[in-house]
């Protein structure tokens, strides 16, 4: 079968869908979720959109409370799990194009998701219909699960096991090709401040990010100071540095403001932490013993390196290289003083030895550590044969002979038995999920689900 000029044939037809997808402002919403918006309107929004899709090609849907659902086709015992999610991180600042409109401009179609994982998503959803509308007859049944909540926890794919089967095989079309089949654990760490304030503290607040699994792209501090000399040194420090960053004088108040980079947690090299920024400049301002010792640390701690050096986390393996460090929300005020803090270690990271030695190593920065959340690292030998088949596939349609790879991101692959990560960002194409500007290769989008229909045909059939 010609998948990929079945693929060309109803390319418009994915454009058109993904788009329609995108303008679905599906992020997290905590403020106004409810019983029957777990996650808020706009999540639930795109769910229900991709399971009217399902009903229209005459496939089996199920939503399971308003969390997740699935679209399914094809008969079988056994099944082939596509899991995919449509909820996205929060567009942030500074896109030529809107956010949440799909515009194409040449090649690309911009907007958020349209990388991570509403493109992705869209093609393998075409992949099913392609399989279906050539009438492969298929000895296992092909399950598309949808979930809502990838950007911030799980918790869709949590509620979705805990009421429906496990695939016997899957794949999630949410990262690289050819194919990630070690993923990284990840461990959500907080880090509190316990030195008690003096009477000279002048740090109001200092704020930066809104998800542990984003570098920081701003960060504010509020001082309560009547230097004068103050703004001359911040414009010396940005002028230096090449920074960009405002301060205001409010009443009495300074408020500093410092731009960084977004980028994914799984790769916090690619971003700038606005956060680190600041307080590099805020830790020669500080008298306060409370305020002097948490900016302290968050200069010593991750404005040295990503890979928690200071602390004794740092580890790499040959199966998925260095675990790394991104202080993603970080928030002071008289009442708190804290650091959350998105870790991404090695596969055969010794993870209680490591810990172990962190919660010994952070006292010396009066800092407590606690652990608010944690996933085990995922791995599929290259020599199983969901792998090599999923491989021979790409390999057959790009010729491509790269071996398969690791990565700090979490996808659905780690929560199935047997499951990897298989695409469908191609080899060479930057990666801007999280980043403003965030953009789908149009071709590759095509491409991307011709592949993906010969994975279900060899898998599936």
């Amino acid at each position: 079968m010609n998948w990929e000029q079945l693929a060309q044939s109803r390319k418009e037809e994915l454009f058109t869908e993904l788009q329609q997808l995108v303008r679905i402002d599906s992020v997290l919403d905590e403020d106004n979720a409810n019983d029957s918006m777990p996650f808020g309107e706009k999540p639930l929004e795109a769910l229900q959109w991709m399971l009217a899709r399902g009903e229209e090609q005459g496939m089996r849907t199920k939503n399971i409370d308003n969390m997740a659902g699935y679209i399914e086709m094809g008969e079988g015992e056994d099944s082939l799990g596509i899991l995919c999610h449509v909820d996205v991180v929060p567009a942030g600042e500074g896109w030529t194009y809107p956010p949440f409109e799909g515009r194409i401009v040449g090649d690309k179609m911009y907007g958020r998701g349209t990388i991570d994982d509403k493109g992705p998503t869209m093609a393998a959803w075409l992949a099913m219909k392609l399989v279906k509308d050539a009438g492969i007859s298929l000895t296992k049944r092909v399950r598309m699960i949808i979930g809502t909540d990838e950007e911030s926890g799980f918790r869709c794919v949590e509620r979705y096991f805990e009421k429906e089967e496990m695939p016997t095989i899957g794949f999630a079309p949410d990262a690289d090709f050819p194919l990630i089949n070690a993923e990284k654990g990840i461990a959500t760490l907080i880090f509190s401040g316990t030195t008690a304030a003096t009477s000279n503290e002048t740090l109001v607040s200092f704020t930066a990010g809104k998800r542990t699994n984003m570098v920081p792209e701003s960060a504010v501090a509020v001082l309560a100071s009547k230097d004068e000399a103050l703004p001359a040194r911040f414009e010396a420090y940005l002028q230096k540095n090449q920074y960009i960053g405002s301060l205001l004088n409010e009443e009495g108040r300074y408020i500093i403001e410092m731009k960084g980079k977004s980028a994914h947690a799984m790769e916090p090299h690619k971003g700038v932490n606005a956060a680190v920024l600041l307080a590099t400049f805020l830790q020669h301002e500080l008298q306060g013993a409370r305020e002097r010792a948490f900016i302290q640390f968050i200069v010593d701690v991750f404005g040295r390196d990503i890979f928690g050096t200071a602390l004794q986390l740092d580890f790499s393996d040959d199966v998925s290289g260095p675990t790394t460090l991104n202080a993603g929300v970080i928030t002071y005020n008289d009442k708190q003083a804290e650091v959350a803090v998105s870790m991404r270690h090695s596969v055969t990271y010794p993870y209680e030895e490591k810990l172990t030695a962190a919660q010994q190593a952070v006292s010396a920065f009066s800092m407590a550590l606690d652990i608010a959340d944690y996933s085990a690292p995922h791995y599929v030998p290259e020599e199983d044969e969901l792998v090599a088949t999923l491989l021979d596939v790409y390999r057959q349609y790009t010729g491509d002979m790269q071996k398969p790879l690791s990565t700090g991101g979490g996808t659905y692959a780690r929560e199935l038995t047997k499951g990897v990560a298989f695409g469908m960002l191609f080899p060479g194409e930057p990666e801007l999920a999280h980043q403003k500007d965030e953009f789908v290769d149009l071709d590759n989008l095509v491409k991307a689900a011709a592949i993906y229909a010969a994975a279900i045909e060899r898998l599936a059939k």
